[in-house]
């Protein structure tokens, strides 16, 4: 029963099966984890907001359309990426130590495809919220601009115009790293 749908399961977890839910989170974990990461910059932070999505979910899985249910999900976790962004961002008031970037420091020259790496994470990290958003749900995630829109309840146009500023930014970080 590997490949059972999320509606499936989605049903299985209405009826009282608790273990359905199980394997959806096993199913979305990595991903919606890869997302967290990318969109906080933080292991433990994303971890964080992760468990807070599937607790969320599953406490509201009755609203829930069984065929919809990856998107709602994700739904959730952007919005909780967000609130959590913000929190940290008034809790802090000042930008906290990063890991990624002191351990950039230290990069060997062997190392340059990790290196590359690793720059375009610094450089996402230092885009505003709103186009990391962007950039994330239409290059990484692949979603269409129309499955954006339903996901974040951002205008078609202003998602378009916050991916092409994202990419102009992310050019200009770029080009500052190799120059610099």
């Amino acid at each position: 029963m590997k490949d059972e749908s999320d509606a499936v399961l989605v049903r299985r977890v209405l009826a009282g099966e608790r273990q359905a839910f199980a394997r959806l989170v096993e199913r979305y974990r990595d991903p919606l984890g890869r997302y967290a990461v990318r969109m906080l910059g933080n292991a433990a932070d994303a971890e964080d907001v992760l468990q807070d999505t599937f607790v969320r979910a599953y406490r509201s899985l009755t609203r829930c359309r069984p065929d919809d249910f990856g998107r709602w999900l994700f739904a959730i976790l952007v919005n909780r990426c967000r609130t959590h962004a913000a929190q940290r961002g008034r809790r802090n008031g000042i930008l906290r130590a990063n890991q990624h970037v002191v351990d950039a420091a230290f990069v060997s020259a062997s190392d340059e495809r990790d290196a590359l790496r690793e720059a375009i994470a610094l450089a996402l990290e230092r885009l505003p919220a709103e186009q990391r958003e962007a950039f994330l749900l239409k290059h990484v995630e692949e979603l269409s601009y129309q499955e954006m829109h339903e996901l974040t309840g951002t205008g078609i146009a202003a998602l378009r115009m916050r991916v092409f500023r994202a990419r102009e930014e992310l050019r200009r970080l770029l080009a500052e790293t190799i120059r610099g």
